[in-house]
């Protein structure tokens, strides 16, 4: 029977020759479009990388098929076409066109050490190009001179697939090292196949979306294609969104997307830097930022680019988190400053003169001085336009800033009231009395009296569900904020918590011992204790947490980095040289980006000082 001339038949003409082989309109009309955009097949391996055509259907189109121009004999239309390609091979440049070299130093990386990169070259080209960069030329005898070969092509031709696989089988065997060298030169590039860029590409973003961001970005190195793809905005989004970058830090940054033409990519990658400065980068000297004299820095607020401080020398500064200058002095208060909150523009500090100021950060002027404690400020918790305060006189007074006038007093308490919090629905407060109190701002009534504890609470938590109250006792307690009933009694620390962070589920507790521990308020469990031989060797002062890290600062004078999720101790970030002799960190603030830590010393070995550590200079 009369083989048909792939190269010259039509889609119908396929299609009805080769219908008996089960071959359907759509793949006769794939074999016609490839051989359009690609040239005529030359031999049934290019014929198998139309990408429609089922595995089965290969032996018996093989049988029906042919390839070779009319006119022209197989074996010498085969050597033809073999001393043309090693023409071509010695014909090579070492120096081709730009975007040839490009791809050539491409496909000898990916040669010289198996990759993804490899696996994802186009296949053509990888023949072409990437066989002559693999192999040396070789003079190739005429076909003539080889006696019988077109009787042993016949016979292989006669075999089926089985008895093929056999015949090659035992050929390979009888192969030197050099000649299989040559076989795998031969074969190998038919096996590589771009699959990326053979599929539409919405179903290529699906693929691509399954690697891991380091994966992307070594694939977008393959190609240009590739790399259009692996850069697609979208796809770094959902990246984002996987490592809880959110829409809300992209709207932060709008404006200098405008200006910098950043990117979801831009995004990861500048979050990926920002982390790997934290844990591995060089620390650089911080900036510091001398004041306060040799005061206490009672109080640290740090938002944007500016630091508050307040101190028990009376007064407030105001600093630059950009340059670490002095902006401006909040003076007024006629006694020490023992809290403050900081929102915007505005400023708002609680004094041991029994009194809260309202300042304008910008000016530096004093908008409301808030009279009606009969003690000392000692907290304060701001909503909006709301701060609530707390003193030593064992009430709370709720304050409307804007205006300066006090809307509610909150009295219950029977001691003095060390800690509250506020959400713009709910008042929290503890106290010297041992216990919790929860209160409704709007008609300042007692919802909740929360006992348990044997003795001062000192610190709280209120995610509007959950409150967690650290005490003396050495617990630390969780209470349902709607019914006011105890969840969990968290055991484990030996002294004061002095200072705790929640975030979702997770609390992270500093505690008088040293010791700090990360608990899930959900079950009550602690799932780690942040000590061993790195930890602090003194009481913990302070500390901050995110999804990967916590910060902790210690009267040992150090400020420490922990790896949130699995307890493990990173790196000293602060180290006082008057360490263990009277150097303190009193407190530390951070943003994704810097740290402010407040340092000094109660003996005159430390200056009174922020130092202020940058991570993405």
């Amino acid at each position: 029977m009369e083989k048909l001339n792939v190269n010259q038949a039509t889609a119908e003409q396929l299609m009805t020759s080769l219908a008996r082989c089960g071959l359907k309109p759509v793949i006769a009309a794939a074999i016609v479009e490839h051989r359009e955009r690609n040239g005529p097949f030359r031999c049934m391996n290019e014929l198998s990388q139309v990408s429609c055509i089922p595995h089965q259907l290969l032996d018996p189109i093989r049988a029906s098929v042919m390839f070779e121009d009319e006119g022209v004999s197989p074996r010498d239309l085969r050597a033809q076409r073999r001393i043309a390609k090693r023409g071509e091979e010695r014909m090579y440049s070492p120096e081709p066109e730009e975007e040839n070299t490009t791809f050539a130093l491409g496909v000898k990386r990916a040669l010289d050490s198996p990759s993804l990169e490899f696996a994802a070259l186009p296949s053509k080209r990888i023949r072409s190009m990437g066989e002559s960069l693999k192999r040396r030329p070789t003079r190739l005898l005429s076909t003539a001179s080889v006696s019988n070969l077109d009787q042993w092509v016949g016979i292989f031709e006669s075999w089926t697939a089985e008895e093929r696989r056999v015949a090659l089988d035992e050929l390979v065997d009888r192969c030197d090292a050099a000649l299989q060298r040559h076989l795998l030169g031969i074969v190998e590039p038919q096996f590589q196949r771009d699959f990326i860029s053979l599929l539409p590409k919405e179903l290529a973003f699906i693929v691509l979306s399954n690697l891991e961001p380091k994966d992307l970005l070594r694939a977008a190195q393959t190609c240009r294609y590739w790399k259009t793809l692996c850069d697609d905005n979208l796809l770094w989004r959902e990246k984002c969104r996987d490592t809880g970058i959110d829409d809300s830090i992209m709207k932060g940054s709008r404006k200098r997307v405008r200006v910098r033409v950043r990117s979801w990519k831009q995004v990861y990658l500048t979050k990926h830097r920002i982390e790997w400065n934290w844990k591995h980068g060089t620390l650089k000297p911080p900036k510091v930022l001398k004041g306060h004299d040799d005061h206490v820095i009672t109080c640290l607020k740090f938002h944007g680019n500016k630091i508050v401080s307040g101190s028990d020398d009376n007064t407030l500064k105001i600093w630059s988190a950009i340059s670490g200058k002095h902006l401006r002095t909040l003076t007024g208060h006629t006694g020490g400053v023992w809290c403050a909150q900081f929102n915007g523009a505005l400023v708002v500090s609680g004094s041991t003169d029994r009194t809260l100021k309202v300042w304008n950060s910008d000016t530096a002027m004093c908008l409301h001085t808030l009279f009606g404690h009969t003690s000392t400020v000692r907290c304060m918790a701001m909503s909006g336009d709301t701060v609530i305060s707390g003193s030593r006189d064992a009430t709370l007074r709720m304050w409307n800033i804007s205006t300066g006038v006090c809307t509610h007093i909150l009295v219950g308490h029977l001691a003095a009231v060390r800690c509250v919090q506020y959400d713009g629905h709910k008042i929290v407060s503890g106290s010297y009395d041992y216990m919790v109190k929860v209160w409704d701002p709007v008609t300042s009534q007692c919802l909740h009296t929360l006992q348990g504890h044997t003795n001062r609470v000192y610190s709280l938590q209120f995610d509007g569900t959950h409150i967690v109250s650290g005490s003396l006792d050495t617990t630390i307690r969780v209470w349902n904020a709607e019914s006011g009933h105890c969840l969990h009694t968290l055991v484990g620390h030996q002294s004061l918590t002095s200072g705790m962070e929640l975030k979702k589920n997770i609390l992270v507790s500093g505690n008088a011992d040293s010791t700090i521990k990360v608990w899930d308020i959900s079950s009550g469990h602690c799932l780690h204790t942040l000590q061993g031989s790195d930890k602090h060797q003194s009481a913990v002062t302070s500390l901050q947490f995110n999804d990967k890290f916590a910060i902790t600062s210690s009267d040992d004078g150090t400020v420490k980095l922990w790896d949130i999720r699995t307890g493990d101790f990173i790196r000293n970030l602060v180290t006082l040289s008057s360490g263990g002799s009277g150097g303190v960190v009193w407190r530390v603030q951070c943003s994704e980006k810097k740290l402010v830590c407040a340092v000094g010393s109660r003996n005159g070995t430390e200056d009174t000082k922020l130092l202020v550590l940058d991570f993405d200079a």
